[in-house]
Parts: structure tokens; C-alpha cells; sequence
């Protein structure tokens, strides 16, 4: 099971069961068809190479016949083959999910002939569902409603049954934003928001009085930046109608749009009077990694924002330099990363690890099964020191590497505890322009075999979010701590050269990472 990327990154395999292939070599952003056997969104897992361990796709269920009379309620049309959605993911790096986003494990699945039709034995169970269908298509007096609109809310209202924050519907627009975000760009105006109380507590719900929605930053050069919104404006109106009572993600689908369009915010800053900004939306590409060079040039910083092919190729690249310029130390920072592609988890945490499983996938039925490292890593010689920093905004594909490096003694995590998503979502999209939605197929478990679901990776080395960094340090206390734990605390101070290739400074967000508190607009 493979994350929505339908990038070069991943290409649906129909032996895989629906489940895009993962990105086997440590080529950049290019996916190994060998590797098909576990296509994970951020979530799924890659099954051992030699093994055709794939996770099926979660069957489709059968659209009901019509229920007038019960007779022809269990008939059914000859069976047909579905169309393959594959196509839709062809875009993609979420979230973002934003929307998505977030999280951590996502995979893109194909469609499979389906029977349309009450499952036979089931029409007991079902028969509420066609007396509540007939009694509104036969007698609901309101206004007109599309036979669409109800199978939409059915749909809507089996997953929302699940109680799993995870699986949820999508709407067209939505599927294919979600998609967009996990592949790392999407159309919008370039800006991270988040929604916050007045007292400084970020995921609040509804946007009201006592919630609002607030610039994290704009991504540097996007049409947000270049409009001049800035970090702390308040949103309080998109296209002049009021945020109050709605909810972030709709706000934010309402920020967003089609390139070329334009979007008009009405803006609180500070004690000034409210005014607008319009923006001309744009095809946003969000920057994923930052490199620095530390320590006089005897450690490489790696800021990772995100897990997509893109990310994978820079991650890649960048290590690559550190590496040949003879750096025995290296600083992996997936701090505020909400997670992405598994296949990209397992590619960067194999630059590390040179065998054994990179993590296991536990499927609704049989035993785990073991991803194992991918070979030729890039960073494997144990002579080259290793801190990972993390904190409560690091989630999914973030996890799958911070847990791996942990349980393999390969590195140290050094921070806050992680927030803990140990499930794997599957995106599943739904014919004729319904959308899709995205449900979740598995369990991810640390090579321990640890399920740190709700509970989050506890860090080898505690520092406080409030820490304060010490005079003379980089300015951030968890990174000059970790410098200190590879041994370079007294010079740890300044950074030798180099410098961002790219990233949003601590705030890295991608469409997709459900349930996180920033998201990209």
C-alpha cells in the first residue's frame, strides 16, 4: 500500500492489489515497479522485496439495487470491470492535508470489478437503509433532491460510522487537493495557517470570536508573500464572507482554487482596522528540505519538512553532499513534519539502516509484515553519528523513520514526544466524478514491533518545547542540544556556511496530515 503519488515516484501495480509502488532505489524520485509490493501512502508499508506481501485493497462496497420491489433489490447487472483511478494521483506528492495532512501513511488504491447489488445474506441488514431511500425519493415534499446528493451522504455517513479521524469522505475537489497536497504542491495562494484561541492554544473548532484562524507564514515567493500577508493576520473573511462557524478545513478549500483565479482575505493585524488583500492564486510548490553546515563543517543539518518523491530526491542529494564532504555527523530534523509518502519513509530511513525491517504493516487479517531496508544506503558506516529531532507535530511517515533509527540503535531522538499515528489510509477514488475517500488499511509497527498509535515516540534525550537556547548556541535549544549529544557542544554555536535549499524555517506542513494544527492554503 502506497501513498496517493501518482508522480513519477509511483506507478500503481495491478499485482500490488491497488497499491502504488514504492519507491525502491535510492534513486531520486523514481519509483522501482520491483518495489510494487508495498505501495504506501505515508502509511503503507512495503512488504519484504522477494515476497509479493502486498496488502489487499479494502473491498469496494456494492452500490444497492433499487428497492422497489424487494425482488429486485438482490438482482444484479452482470459484473463490470471499474475504471482504474490511478490516473487521478498522477499529480501527486496532503497534507496537508494539509488537509489531509496529514499524516502519516497514505496509499493510492486501483479500483477492482465490483458486484453491484445488496450483498446476498445482507438484505435484512440493508433494508432500513432502502426504506429510508424510498421514503424520501417517494415522499419528501422539500426541495428537489439529486439521487447524487443522497449517495453522497450515505457514503459520508459510513465512513463518519468508522469513528476514525483517519477515514473520511472526499468530494471531487477534495480528493484531488488532497492528492496535490501529499505530492508536495497545490493550487492556493502559498500561506500556512493554523486556527488558534486567544490564549495560544493552536486546533481549536469552530472559527469564532474565540477561534481564529491565523497566518503561520507564507511560503517564501508565493502569491501570499508577494501580496504582503504576513505571520499573526487574522482571516476573518474569504471573498467577504465571515469565517465564524466554520470549520478550518472548509476555510481553507474556500482560500484555495484554480490557478489564475482570485481570492479576496479580509485581514486582521494587530489593533488596525480590518482591510483586504486580494490574491491571484498560483500552483504552489512547497519547499521540503533545509541544509545548513554546523560545527566548523563537521556536521550536516537536514531539515525535512516533508515525505514525497520531491523530498526524497532533495533528502537524497543533500546527504549525498554531506557524506563526500566528509561530515561524521549528521542532524536529521523532521520537527512539524507531518508525514507523506511510506515509500519515502522507508527510502530516507534506509540511507541509515542497512538491513532488517525498516518497520512492519499489520493488515486487517494475518500476521505483520516486515519492509525491509532497502540496500545501498547512502549513511549506513556507524561511524557517522546520527540525532533526529522530533516534537508533538511529527507524525506518520516522521514516525516510521525516528522509530526505525530508535529501535535500531542507528540514531538518537532528541526533543519532544511525537504525536503518535501508527495507521496507514489508502485513498480510494469513487466513479463517475463522486470523489473518493480515504480509509484506513493497516497498522504500522516499529521493528520492535512497537504500535505507538495515540502514544507518539518518547524522545532518547527530553528537551522542553519552552526550552530556552543558551547564550552563544545556534538559537535553538533542542538542535544545540543534540550538537552537544554527538559531541560538538562547545562549537555547536554558529553555523559554518550554507544555507536553505529550500523549507519554511519551522513550519513544515503537507497537504494531507490530518488532525495536525497548521495546514497550507
Amino acid at each position: 500500500m502506497t501513498e496517493p503519488d501518482m508522480q513519477p515516484g509511483v506507478a500503481p501495480d495491478a499485482e500490488a492489489a491497488g497499491v502504488d509502488a514504492p519507491i525502491e532505489a535510492a534513486e531520486p524520485a523514481a519509483v522501482d515497479a520491483e518495489a510494487a509490493g508495498v505501495d504506501a501512502p505515508i502509511e503503507a508499508a512495503e512488504p519484504a522485496e522477494d515476497a509479493e506481501a502486498a496488502v489487499d485493497t479494502p473491498a469496494e462496497p456494492d452500490p444497492p439495487a433499487e428497492p422497489d420491489p424487494p425482488a429486485e433489490a438482490l438482482a444484479a447487472p452482470p459484473r463490470r470491470q471499474r475504471r482504474s483511478a490511478a490516473v487521478l494521483a498522477a499529480i501527486l506528492v496532503a497534507v496537508i492535508a494539509g488537509s489531509g495532512l496529514f499524516a502519516a501513511g497514505f496509499a493510492l488504491g486501483d479500483r477492482t470489478a465490483s458486484q453491484p447489488g445488496t450483498p446476498a445474506g445482507a438484505a435484512r441488514a440493508f433494508q432500513p437503509f432502502w426504506d429510508t431511500y424510498a421514503a424520501i425519493t417517494e415522499h419528501y415534499a422539500g426541495d428537489p433532491v439529486a439521487v447524487k446528493q443522497l449517495v453522497d451522504g450515505a457514503i459520508k455517513g459510513m465512513l463518519a460510522a468508522l469513528g476514525d479521524p483517519f477515514s473520511f469522505y472526499l468530494s471531487p475537489a477534495d480528493f484531488t487537493s488532497s492528492l496535490q497536497g501529499l505530492a508536495g504542491e497545490f493550487e492556493g495562494i502559498g500561506a500556512t495557517m493554523t486556527s488558534r484561541t486567544a490564549a495560544g492554544t493552536e486546533g481549536c473548532t469552530p472559527l469564532g470570536p474565540d477561534c481564529a484562524l491565523v497566518v503561520v507564514a507564507p511560503v517564501p515567493g508565493s502569491p501570499a508573500d508577494k501580496a504582503g500577508l504576513q505571520a499573526g493576520d487574522r482571516i476573518d473573511a474569504v471573498d467577504g464572507v465571515s469565517v465564524a462557524g466554520a470549520s478550518v478545513d472548509a476555510t481553507l478549500a474556500k482560500v484555495r482554487g484554480p490557478k489564475g483565479t482570485v481570492v479576496t482575505l479580509t485581514i486582521v493585524r494587530g489593533s488596525a482596522a480590518p482591510f483586504t488583500i486580494p490574491i491571484t492564486r498560483d500552483i504552489i510548490v512547497e519547499p521540503e528540505i533545509v541544509t545548513r553546515t554546523l560545527a566548523g563543517g563537521r556536521v550536516g543539518y537536514i531539515r525535512l519538512n516533508g515525505f514525497s518523491d520531491n523530498s526524497t530526491a532533495q533528502f537524497l542529494t543533500a546527504l549525498k553532499t554531506d557524506v563526500a564532504s566528509g561530515e561524521k555527523a549528521i542532524v536529521l530534523d523532521l520537527r512539524g513534519n507531518p508525514g507523506g509518502y511510506v515509500t519515502a519513509a522507508r527510502t530516507i530511513a534506509s540511507q541509515f539502516i542497512a538491513s532488517g525491517p525498516i518497520f512492519w504493516e499489520k493488515a486487517a487479517s494475518g500476521p505483520p509484515i516486515p519492509t525491509p531496508a532497502l540496500p545501498g544506503g547512502i549513511a549506513t558506516d556507524p561511524s557517522i553519528h546520527l540525532a533526529v529531532l522530533i516534537d508533538r507535530n511529527s507524525a506518520s511517515a516522521s514516525e516510521i523513520v525516528a522509530g526505525a533509527l530508535q529501535d535500531t540503535k542507528r540514531g538518537i531522538l532528541v526533543g519532544q514526544q511525537s504525536y503518535g499515528k501508527g495507521t496507514i489510509q489508502q485513498f480510494l477514488p469513487l466513479d463517475d466524478d463522486n470523489g473518493g475517500f480515504r480509509l484506513t488499511i493497516a497498522r504500522w509497527l516499529t521493528p520492535d514491533q512497537r504500535w505507538i498509535n495515540k502514544v507518539g515516540l518518547t524522545p532518547d534525550v527530553p528537551v522542553p518545547a519552552d526550552a530556552v537556547a543558551a547564550v552563544g548556541g545556534t538559537g535553538d535549544a533542542v538542535l544545540d542540544r543534540a550538537l552537544q549529544v554527538l559531541g560538538f557542544g562547545g562549537v555547536a554555536a554558529r553555523p559554518a556556511g550554507g544555507g536553505a535549499s529550500g523549507g519554511r524555517n519551522g513550519v513544515g506542513v503537507v497537504g494531507g496530515g490530518a488532525l495536525l494544527t497548521a495546514r497550507p492554503a
